[in-house]
């Protein structure tokens, strides 16, 4: 086989790889998807999209250091990007329950970058809202959840946890 058939026949398969682990990832099957975006990932390392997709597959399936290396690439490649930041937001703060106080600010950083680069990045305020409120830091919870709201009016948890923690506060 010559190196054109051989490029076109890897070209195919990364296609391949890309199309089904980014459908998979969609779905919520987060641990398959990761499995065929590795794949790909192998392949093409260099494709941005790939990459992204397998960060998220990564946080998905609690693999935040495999994560935070691939997002602190693309950061670089493209800081203008607030996917990446909400990524790497995510990949940072790890588990919520677990993360120590450095994690939390380089999270809350990355996500406020999410912001400045997309004032309406889905659920960013609403992760920042629960990292504050993790910190006990109820005001600065509760006008990042009023700030979820203007985003998503919709937002019922952001509303109920506005409630309670303003109840918490002693301002009811």
């Amino acid at each position: 086989m010559n190196s054109n058939a051989q490029q076109h026949k890897a070209d195919s398969k990364f296609k391949a790889l890309f199309r089904r682990g980014t459908e998979l990832l969609h779905r919520g099957k987060a641990q398959e998807a990761a499995a065929l975006l590795e794949e790909a990932h192998c392949l093409k390392p260099e494709h941005f999209d790939a990459s992204l997709n397998l960060s998220g597959a990564y946080i998905l399936t609690k693999k935040f250091k495999q994560a935070v290396s691939l997002l602190e690439i693309l950061r670089n490649q493209a800081p203008e990007n607030a996917m990446v930041w909400t990524n790497l937001g995510a990949a940072y703060l790890g588990n919520p329950v677990l993360a120590r106080d450095e994690e939390q600010l380089r999270a809350i950083a990355a996500f406020e970058q999410a912001l400045v680069l997309n004032p309406a990045a889905p659920n960013v305020a609403y992760n920042i809202g629960l990292i504050y409120r993790d910190r006990r830091e109820y005001d600065v919870a509760i006008a990042w959840f009023q700030r979820a709201l203007q985003a998503n009016p919709n937002d019922q948890d952001a509303r109920n946890l506005i409630a309670k923690l303003s109840e918490m506060n002693g301002r009811t």
